[in-house]
């Protein structure tokens, strides 16, 4: 009897840094200026906190794996507060 196993799923990460290296491919038609800041405004408006905070701990681990445009539009991408407990009366 054959076992077919499956591929691990991809860590987020990894996920994480395929969306990254996507947008700057994308971006990379444009001007070098222009590919940076709008790659780092892309993730600022559309990526939520958790996403941009796992896209900062691959940055902070090296970058290994990104695009070098995504590693340069990094210090204007917004790097969210570390995971807090919830406010008061809020349930996570």
């Amino acid at each position: 009897m054959s076992h077919e196993t499956c591929p691990p799923e991809p860590q987020a990460h990894d996920r994480l840094v395929v969306m990254a290296n996507q947008i700057a491919r994308f971006m990379e038609s444009k001007p070098h200026a222009e590919a940076v800041e709008e790659l780092a405004n892309h993730i600022n408006d559309f990526w939520e906190p958790r996403m941009r905070r796992q896209l900062f701990a691959v940055l902070d681990a090296g970058g290994v794996g990104l695009r070098p445009l995504v590693r340069e539009a990094s210090p204007l991408i917004r790097r969210p507060l570390p995971d807090a407990a919830p406010p008061l009366g809020v349930s996570p």
